[in-house]
């Protein structure tokens, strides 16, 4: 007899927390109360601590300063961090620096990296819970025809100087499989919204942190003022230097056509086709009322992790808007390009008929398909039946949303897309 599917918890303001985390937290509190109340440590010490952990030196153009200065100010200001949360932010954004010294350090000795030639990434698109990691881990296992993003490449994509032992595993696959086995002790319900794997292809949101332009911090910690600052920002040089990244990552592994994805690159389609201008595109699409719940609560168990402080009607409003302004902003760039470089999919279609989906994705990228790919679609399915780790169960009204009022702000949205109603969970 199978045992019932567990279902992720909706007390987002009482964060799961193991033992042995609680009285971290708890020995931090009371240390803050005797004035030892811990910082993350001024950015040249950040830095200082990199150059050590590396033996490098330069960190490549300084514009980044600026953007992590701001970024920490909002985080010591803003993010309400437990000690574990500030500890994890203070080991990113070392990680951070450490990452960016190897990449310029490579880039220097390989100068042929920033000539090699790359086939014109595909991007996966769509706000977040729409399919867009179900379709890119479908096309991700055509590894005969593209090249994705692994985990373990997107939270540290240079390799690490003298740890390489002849036929042996990357020691950086390690590093994340001990950190998908931290997330899933610290945040278990975490699985069951977003599976972590360090295998398996990632946002590439992840890249754009090595030059403090991601939003990622948005999605796991409270940082307004640097996501409000984020999104007046021309991002033309974010994928300049994205570019870099990629380049590198292909020059240690030259093989298909990059499958990326991330919501992030909604709100840039400009910035994107400046730098990469004969890419494609897919859009996936999906009821927003369902959607944006959706997304706030995977949002609030990631703050869990940080901040003993959730505030789930302070996220709804935050990604709520949010989330109107990257449909918003999406829709405006893509009128103002051809219309055959993109290619829309709704999740209702990629989850009934994932075949079906696919063969319009193949016909879309001028790629043949046939039988051996309906059946490696077949297998993929088979070995991810939804629900796997868990059942991940939201409501609208717990993050102070109005279904109504979502349903207004996505009108032009859903008609623009023929975008059907959902029949809302919780």
């Amino acid at each position: 007899m199978n045992s019932p599917v567990r279902h992720t918890s909706m007390s987002y303001s009482r964060p799961y927390r193991p033992r042995f985390i609680a009285a971290v937290n708890a020995a931090g509190r009371a240390a803050a109360s005797f004035g030892f109340a811990g910082r993350i440590p001024r950015q040249e010490l950040l830095e200082e601590q990199a150059a050590r952990k590396t033996g490098l030196s330069d960190f490549g153009d300084a514009s980044f300063r600026e953007r992590m200065r701001l970024l920490v100010e909002s985080i010591e200001g803003e993010a309400r961090l437990n000690t574990v949360g500030r500890f994890i932010a203070r080991q990113n954004l070392e990680r951070f620096l450490a990452v960016r010294l190897r990449i310029e350090d490579a880039l220097k000795r390989h100068p042929e990296i920033l000539a090699m030639e790359m086939e014109d990434p595909v991007f996966i698109v769509g706000l977040q819970r729409t399919g867009t990691t179900m379709l890119q881990r479908l096309l991700a296992a055509d590894t005969d025809r593209f090249r994705f993003l692994a985990s373990w490449e997107a939270i540290n994509p240079a390799p690490l100087a003298g740890t390489m032992k002849p036929g042996g595993r990357d020691p950086r696959v390690r590093m994340a499989v001990v950190a998908g086995k931290a997330l899933r002790y610290m945040a278990p319900d975490f699985f069951a919204i977003h599976p972590v794997e360090p295998l398996e292809p990632e946002e590439d949101c992840l890249l754009f942190d090595y030059d403090f332009w991601s939003t990622v911090p948005e999605a796991t910690m409270r940082v307004p003022s640097f996501s409000r600052w984020l999104e007046t920002q021309d991002h033309t040089e974010a994928y300049r230097y994205y570019r870099k990244i990629l380049q590198y990552l292909y020059w240690q592994n030259p093989t298909g056509r990059w499958i990326l994805k991330t919501p992030q690159h909604m709100e840039h389609i400009d910035e994107l086709l400046t730098v990469f201008p004969n890419a494609k595109i897919i859009q996936t699409h999906r009821d927003p009322s369902v959607v944006v719940a959706s997304f706030c609560s995977m949002v609030s168990h990631a703050y869990g992790v940080f901040s003993d402080m959730v505030d789930p009607v302070e996220i709804g409003h935050h990604w709520g808007g949010k989330a109107q302004k990257m449909v918003s902003d999406c829709m405006s760039a893509r009128n103002r390009f051809s219309a055959d470089r993109f290619l829309d999919i709704q999740y209702a279609d990629l989850v009934r008929e994932p075949g079906a989906a696919l063969r319009r994705v193949y016909e879309f990228l001028g790629v043949s398909f046939g039988p051996a790919d309906e059946r490696r679609i077949g297998r993929w399915t088979d070995d991810n039946p939804q629900h796997k780790h868990g059942r991940h169960v939201y409501r609208l009204e717990d993050f102070g949303l109005d279904p109504q009022a979502i349903d207004g702000g996505f009108a032009v949205y859903r008609e623009r897309f023929d975008i059907r109603t959902e029949l809302r969970r919780g």
